[in-house]
């Protein structure tokens, strides 16, 4: 005999075409988390390119190429003696590396993007050898072979002078790359299925939770952390799929998260975020200019008098200062009457982060400071 919640899992699946109401506030549970379990693997791999014009490697200054090339050349037979140099310029080592997407199946091809590890000009026109792609583990999970597109463009004239646009040496596969081995994931054996939020926050999980249990009529979802919600899932494949799929789908209203300010140094910007606020404070905002002007004076003496050119310096030291404006912020201001009162006095980026800064050690902002 089957379990009662066997049964409500079935009546749930046979639902799905009932919509939740969707809050405009409310972002679904899709666009909130990610399942664990769910990642891309990266991969990676070493070959050769063939096939270019006069742009590939020069061994005499690149080993590992003439190495590779003797090595694949043994392989089908063709021993070349060790006195003998290889000097091809038609041939460049490449690294290639790939994104193996979650329950990519064997026999399915993912692209791959190959870069030269030599001093190759150029791949354009080139076609890269089968060479096998390794996980994290080192087995083996595509092979990868094809022809390259490349976007830059690289050209030399016999004075040495060159003309490159964009990268040439770098260049991409679409779908260069079998599939040969199967990543384990957690999802297929796994009882429950694990949300995890994209930002961490308690507020979020628990509106989470509550917006799966009150779908489901049951107390199947459980928050594990500030980033974790577990849910109670069928046994059967199929319906795990499906089920999993109409959870995503659900609406929840995410918690506000704490006010910050992030201020990036190298390029000046500043973004605030929405709840920063600000407690009362005064601000003013000037600047003092100091100006020196060196001259040199020179004194002639009177005619017939035997004096001599006497030359002395001069200096001029001039001092502006700009009309200071004091604003005012009160009690639980907020964003934009932070900007507007900071725009009305004509605070520069580096003036704006001079104030955010005093206003923190005053104990008068509401929120981090990060400077990036």
């Amino acid at each position: 005999m089957k379990s009662k919640y066997a049964y409500f899992v079935r009546a749930l699946l046979c639902l799905t075409a009932i919509l939740t109401p969707i809050n405009a506030k409310a972002e679904r549970i899709k666009d909130l988390t990610s399942i664990a379990g769910m990642r891309d693997n990266p991969l990676l791999g070493y070959g050769l390119v063939v096939g270019l014009d006069g742009t590939g490697d020069q061994t005499s200054q690149v080993g590992f190429t003439e190495q590779s090339l003797r090595s694949m050349l043994t392989q089908y037979g063709v021993t070349i003696p060790p006195d003998i140099k290889l000097q091809p310029k038609n041939v460049a080592a490449v690294s290639i590396h790939a994104v193996l997407p979650p329950f990519t199946k064997p026999g399915q091809t993912i692209d791959i993007t190959v870069s030269s590890l030599g001093n190759s000009k150029s791949l354009r026109g080139g076609s890269l050898l089968m060479s096998p792609l390794r996980g994290a583990d080192g087995e083996v999970y595509a092979i990868a072979q094809g022809n390259l597109a490349v976007g830059g463009l690289g050209i030399a004239g016999a004075d040495g002078s060159s003309v490159s646009i964009n990268v040439p040496s770098v260049g991409r596969i679409p779908n260069g790359a079998s599939v040969e081995r199967t990543v384990p994931n957690p999802f297929t054996d796994s009882k429950q299925v694990i949300f995890n939020l994209h930002q961490a926050d308690f507020t979020t999980a628990h509106r989470v939770v509550e917006a799966i249990n009150s779908y489901l009529d049951m107390s199947a979802a459980v928050a594990l952390d500030a980033v974790s919600i577990s849910v109670r899932a069928p046994k059967d494949l199929s319906q795990k799929v499906t089920f999993t799929g109409l959870l995503q789908e659900l609406n929840v209203d995410p918690g506000q998260g704490s006010g910050k300010i992030i201020v990036n140094s190298r390029t000046g910007t500043i973004v605030i975020g929405s709840n920063v606020t600000v407690g009362p404070a005064a601000v003013t905002h000037g600047s003092l200019s100091v100006t020196i002007t060196e001259d040199t004076l020179v004194n002639q003496p009177q005619p017939l008098s035997e004096g001599q050119t006497v030359v002395a310096p001069e200096s001029k030291i001039a001092v502006t200062q700009e009309d200071s404006r004091m604003f005012e912020l009160g009690r639980g201001t907020t964003l934009s009457e932070i900007v507007q009162a900071i725009n009305n006095v004509g605070a520069a980026p580096g003036d704006l982060v001079a104030i955010l800064e005093a206003l923190k050690q005053a104990g008068a902002l509401r929120a981090q400071l990060i400077i990036i």
